[in-house]
């Protein structure tokens, strides 16, 4: 399996699509919104550094787990699918095997807006809440490997593809890692709560304010996994019986 893992590693890094949507976008847009029409005030111009970074951050890692998706719906067009059943990979591990791929591929996205908040605005962490900030966010990709997986096995490659940017870009914006969610009117920030992706970017904004993530963003981020988990294991065997 694990030759598997680094055969879909290798052709996800080397797709421009992936690198384009999942690494460069985030960072561009992050650079962008905090150095574009910046407040006059250096300690607001800091604060919003801090809070995109862990925003844009946390978009191109949810762009590059759902990016599992429509990898898998092209191998399923392909045959490619076919053909890993007739090796000694079992179903599980071939699933496993692509979200261990996501699992690794999110890294980049996430190492390359911090390193930009660190390099280019001056954030300065403490050590242990970037190695923190990473990791949180790194675990809470899951719930988005899992969706990606649903969508893949669940529609073409074409279909998945519109599919996962939509979700990336309303799931983004809802669940404010383009804009505070202080910034939303009443009605939409009540539904933001609720979103795994603002409770996502919660686990590293925790870490910003020196502690870690609550009961509350822990739990919500748990019914969107049991959820995502369902959604792909039906996708999933809906879609033996028919490639």
């Amino acid at each position: 399996m694990l030759a598997y893992v680094r055969l879909e590693i290798r052709r996800t890094l080397r797709d421009t699509g992936f690198v384009i949507v999942g690494i460069a976008t985030p960072l561009l847009m992050y650079v962008l919104f905090t150095n574009i029409g910046a407040s006059d005030s250096a300690k607001d111009s800091m604060d919003y550094a801090r809070y995109s970074m862990i925003g844009m951050a946390a978009y191109g890692a949810l762009g590059a787990a759902l990016a599992v998706g429509p990898g898998v719906a092209e191998d399923k067009a392909r045959g490619w699918l076919r053909q890993l059943r007739v090796t000694p990979l079992s179903p599980f591990q071939v699933v496993v095997g692509r979200a261990l791929t996501a699992g690794v591929t999110v890294l980049p996205a996430i190492v390359s807006v911090f390193a930009a908040g660190a390099l280019v605005n001056g954030v300065r962490l403490a050590a242990w809440q970037w190695a923190a900030a990473a990791g949180l966010m790194w675990l809470g990709t899951v719930p988005f490997t899992l969706l990606g997986l649903g969508n893949g096995y669940g529609f073409s490659a074409q279909t998945t593809g519109v599919v996962s940017m939509a979700s990336m870009m309303g799931l983004s914006v809802i669940g404010g890692l383009w804009f505070p969610v202080d910034a939303f009117p009443h009605w939409l920030a009540s539904i933001s709560r609720w979103t795994p992706t603002a409770r996502f970017g919660d686990l590293g904004w925790s870490v910003l304010a020196h502690h870690g993530p609550g009961a509350g963003t822990l739990s919500v981020l748990a019914l969107w996994l049991v959820l995502f988990a369902g959604y792909a294991v039906f996708s999933y065997r809906r879609s033996a019986r028919t490639v």
